[in-house]
């Protein structure tokens, strides 16, 4: 099939679930945040395509003409005029069997701040596949070898391979980020998109939605600072506002909640929920989400980090790293056939006991991973990792299923390999869907 393909695209691990969803759907939602290529993507299997900001007035007055065009027909940035949504929905019930015929883009749902109700009347189950995409992970822009398979672990397959050691390279990787536009910039270069990125989002995106900008910049600037936790709301105000005395005076934990809505609905912050195997008592684990940001070099620009700043503190660049495996481990998640609702979760039950990331298919089977930029931090990890298995599934009153394997994701690390029965050590640049 010929497509609007742009020239120059380079292929996205989402092609294929696009694709898939094409034949079972009559429409299909690609949503991620802004500039993570989402409408390129779109057109690599599309036949037309309206671009609804540049109609706005049109698409309000009648959302019919926007569906217009030889299918499959994209629609970007639906969300500026949410009943487009109903309109496609009710364009695909009209003919049974009627599938791929629309393809909608957004980066962001339409209720972005909490309590407003511009959200479409139907869901759209059963008729409206829905897509996350988020910025390139390593091995699609071309910075992993990709040798080592998330699929093909699950199924009991691995290889080992090397990776040449270039932790500047790793650092220069982490501040470039994903976004499409920025794989031939330098890092440098780079961070000025990400730094225009959060000017966008705060200084257009959140006043239009009656919000203040400047809490909003306070507030993800204080996840940069604490990647990868579970911060409570009164913790986040304190960070927000730690030079002043009473800080719980400026900002209440509600306000923290309606800002936190509208930042995830935006898809610029990401929360990880956590995971509690079948058959635990659920009080055990920790239920409050962790929180990172859409993409490493995100918390890069909000810390302010040049690369040579990040090469001279490790232990910042270690949360950073962080936040590039739980972009990439979820971008190669989501190309799992059977993977469930949420792509990545992580575990910390009441004894401390804590894995980054699970990884949890719709069959029961699962895999825990720890993140580590150093080789020197592998074995405290493979021993951390060993104590969780036993755990869980040596305890005679436990129903947990073994895992299928364990992995530490190492960032200067050279050698993915097999470090005992079921645990491997895995550099994140071997490392592919």
């Amino acid at each position: 099939m010929e497509t609007l393909k742009p020239e120059g695209y380079l292929p996205r691990i989402a092609d294929k679930q696009i694709s898939r969803y094409l034949g079972i759907f009559g429409a299909v939602e690609i949503a991620g945040t802004k500039w993570c290529g989402k409408t390129w993507s779109a057109l690599a299997h599309a036949k037309s395509i309206s671009y609804v900001d540049d109609n706005v007035a049109v698409a309000k007055a009648d959302p019919t003409l926007m569906l217009m065009g030889e299918a499959p027909h994209v629609i970007d940035e639906w969300q500026l005029v949410p009943p487009i949504w109903d309109a496609v929905r009710r364009e695909v019930d009209k003919t049974k069997g009627n599938r791929g015929a629309f393809i909608l883009t957004g980066s962001s749902s339409p209720a972005s701040k909490e309590g407003d109700d511009k959200s479409p009347a139907h869901s759209g189950a059963g008729r409206i596949g829905k897509i996350r995409m988020r910025p390139m992970s390593l091995a699609e822009s071309g910075e992993s070898v990709a040798k080592v398979s998330l699929a093909r672990l699950f199924d009991g397959s691995f290889s080992p391979c090397v990776v040449a050691k270039d932790t500047e390279g790793l650092i220069e990787s982490t501040c470039r980020g994903g976004w499409p536009e920025a794989v031939d910039l330098t890092a440098e270069d780079a961070q000025v998109i990400a730094r225009e990125y959060i000017d966008a989002a705060c200084g257009v995106s959140i006043p239009k939605l009656g919000l203040d900008a400047d809490i909003a910049r306070r507030l993800i600037g204080s996840i940069a600072r604490n990647l990868g936790q579970s911060s409570t709301y009164k913790t986040i105000i304190s960070d927000m506002f730690g030079a002043e005395e009473h800080p719980e005076h400026l900002m209440n934990e509600d306000t923290v909640r309606v800002y936190l809505h509208a930042l995830k609905s935006m898809y610029l912050v990401e929360e990880v929920p956590g995971w509690a195997p079948p058959a635990r008592d659920k009080k055990r684990f920790a239920t409050k989400p962790k929180r990172y940001l859409a993409d490493p070099s995100l918390a890069a620009a909000l810390l302010g980090m040049s690369p040579s700043a990040m090469l001279g503190d490790w232990q910042t660049f270690g949360l950073v790293f962080e936040n590039l495996v739980i972009r990439d481990l979820s971008v190669y998640a989501q190309a799992l056939n059977l993977l469930d609702s949420t792509p990545v979760r992580y575990y910390r039950d009441d004894s401390g006991l804590e894995a980054d990331a699970i990884i949890q298919l719709a069959d029961g089977r699962w895999a825990a991973f720890e993140a580590k930029v150093s080789e020197d931090k592998v074995p405290q990890a493979i021993r951390s990792l060993s104590r969780l298995r036993k755990k869980l599934v040596e305890n005679p009153k436990s129903r947990t299923n073994p895992p299928s394997f364990m992995a530490v994701i190492t960032g200067n690390g050279e050698y993915a390999r097999q470090a005992e029965e079921g645990i491997y050590i895995i550099p994140i640049r071997a490392l592919t869907a």
